[in-house]
């Protein structure tokens, strides 16, 4: 027995409540080790006389269930009740060769009935408080995202272009400081087309004043970007998305500002008399010409987004910053009813900035949706008063890595992927935004080595995974672009309604159709042993897909797709089959 890899935490995704009367409880073991685990739980001032007539701790007993196996470890599982909200639970442990032992919070121990009744060992969930219960928005577990790049996705009203804007040639290369005069106007006159590709979520990159075409170097929070429009064309967009059954979502920078805002201009010229210096990380001055580390000028004077000059960092451990941002942040909520913030570079911001934040956004709109760019784990913020999710990079590069790669093997990536989602809570993993590509990252089809099917057999993984898809515009319309700034191509709108746009449409239609099952249901991996890969979702009724990653026709040996009338015999190379059972 292999006690050494036992891993449980309480109070963690360890041990968390699902609702207000039930707890699930996961246990890691070493992979193969362990033939059974049984949980023993039981309220801990619950007891009944024993034959000697001293009262004795009352438990119960129930087997969990290995609902995964990662790389190195197995995952057991099990969802119990407690009537009077609280509980103390110990692990009754069976090796392969029948050593049993009970594993609790102060070690391992014989399995004995004296160890199993013995308090002092056993992990405790004092009392279900519901206030401290992760709790995500629903509505997120039901939405198919569509990413926005305001300034590539449609000119809508040439009158606000700015100066030197480029004809819009989708076939071009953009260079870093291109302008296509792409608006909010452009959003609005495609809302009905995008309505029609299913998608009901829509996120916008940062469409804030900023000097750039990318907006991420924000001057000034509380006023729409002209080249995009004004506040009253953004009021009438949010109201035709909701009234589209569209949800939105804005992108904020939060951890830096732009050069040219009047915090930062005000610093530049009052230096440390200005009433901002406090705002950002100065550590000297003057402040000018910046440093770069990089480029072997010194020490760099103040902080920035890596080494970005024109992106200082903010300071927001300042009260000032914190009650400046927390306004923008509510302002967009009450005035004109968004249902979500994206935080950019939101892993360099402090955690007690965050909670401050969520706490915000949340008393304003209970089912506000609060998502952080963290590329790495992220448990640390995912505990309920921070973010609900995170761009699920993590997750999906697992997904890149053997899909369109082959950096893994099909094996490896079902078992990473398996690790991941024992890093959350199934509430925190339901709402993760999943996408393959996006502003930041070369388009999907451009890493398939333009092969379509591939793009869309992969593309389809994620979109029967636990999370929420994100589409970044474009895909439905077969484009492809290299890394930024080659990802940010105006829209081709020549393949609106194309076989392409059909197919991805097709998919997001089934995502949607299915959203109780695919946005909420167990998920179970298993590569078959004629190498297709298998995902089940649900229980006794949900969705079976197979996957082939091999190089060759591979036969579908499955009931459950045969009785829903699936007659092909085999799946080609880059095929896949999406079922009910």
């Amino acid at each position: 027995m292999n006690s050494a890899a036992f891993k449980h935490r309480p109070e963690s995704e360890d041990a968390y409540l699902v609702d207000a009367d039930h707890l699930q409880i996961r246990f890691h073991a070493a992979k193969d080790d362990l033939q059974s685990v049984e949980l023993i739980y039981g309220d801990p001032y619950w007891t009944i006389p024993n034959a000697s007539g001293e009262t004795t701790f009352a438990y119960s007993h129930v087997p969990m269930v290995k609902i995964s196996t990662g790389e190195t470890h197995d995952h057991w599982e099990v969802t119990i009740g407690g009537p009077y909200r609280r509980e103390q639970y110990l692990f009754a442990v069976m090796d392969q060769d029948g050593n049993r032992e009970v594993f609790g919070d102060r070690g391992l121990r014989a399995d004995t009935e004296e160890n199993r009744l013995t308090m002092t060992n056993y992990f405790r969930i004092p009392y279900f408080h519901v206030i401290d219960m992760v709790q995500t928005p629903e509505w997120v577990k039901d939405t198919v995202w569509y990413q926005i790049f305001p300034e590539r996705f449609a000119n809508g009203d040439r009158s606000n272009d700015p100066a030197g804007t480029k004809p819009w040639r989708p076939e071009d290369h953009p260079g870093r400081e291109d302008f296509y005069g792409g608006d909010l106007q452009g959003v609005l006159n495609h809302l009905d087309d995008l309505q029609e590709l299913g998608v009901n979520g829509l996120y916008f990159c940062p469409v804030f004043t900023a000097s750039s075409n990318h907006k991420y170097d924000t001057i000034d929070y509380l006023a729409i970007d002209p080249a995009f429009g004004d506040k009253a064309l953004f009021a009438h967009l949010v109201t035709e998305a909701h009234r589209r059954g569209m949800k939105v979502m804005l992108d904020a920078v939060f951890n830096h500002m732009g050069y040219e805002s009047m915090q930062w201009q005000d610093v530049l010229r009052n230096g440390a008399q200005s009433r901002f210096a406090d705002w950002f990380h100065i550590h000297e001055f003057p402040l000018t010409p910046f440093r770069d580390p990089i480029k072997g000028e010194g020490e760099p004077q103040f902080d920035t987004f890596g080494f970005e000059p024109h992106m200082p960092k903010l300071n927001t451990a300042n009260p000032e910053v914190q009650a400046y941002l927390l306004e923008v942040a509510t302002y967009w909520i009450r005035e004109f009813d968004i249902d979500a913030w994206r935080l950019d570079v939101a892993n360099e911001v402090d955690h007690h900035f965050w909670k401050q934040f969520y706490t915000a956004v949340t008393a304003v709109k209970p089912d506000f949706y609060v998502l952080g760019e963290v590329w790495h784990s992220s448990q640390s913020w995912l505990n309920g008063d921070e973010f609900s999710g995170v761009m699920n990079y993590a997750y999906t590069q697992l997904v890149m890595d053997h899909f369109l790669t082959g950096e893994q093997s099909a094996g490896q990536m079902l078992a990473r992927l398996a690790d991941q989602l024992m890093l959350y809570r199934d509430q925190t993993n339901q709402v993760m935004l999943n996408m393959l590509d996006s502003h930041d990252t070369a388009r999907i089809l451009t890493l398939a080595g333009d092969n379509f099917d591939l793009a869309l057999q992969t593309l389809a993984f994620v979109f029967v995974q636990t999370g929420a898809p994100c589409i970044y515009y474009g895909t439905e319309m077969g484009m492809d672009g290299a890394n930024d700034p080659d990802d940010r191509r105006p829209m081709d709108w020549s393949q609106l309604g194309g076989l392409q746009w059909q197919r991805v449409a097709a998919l997001i239609h089934m995502r949607r159709s299915h959203a109780r099952i695919l946005g909420r249901g167990a998920t179970h991996f298993e590569l078959t042993a004629t190498g297709l890969i298998r995902v089940r979702r649900g229980s006794s009724h949900g969705i079976e897909a197979y996957f082939n990653t091999t190089k060759t026709a591979v036969k579908v040996d499955a009931t459950a797709l045969l009785e829903q009338g699936f007659t092909a015999s085999e799946l080609q190379p880059n095929g896949f089959v999406i079922a009910e059972y």
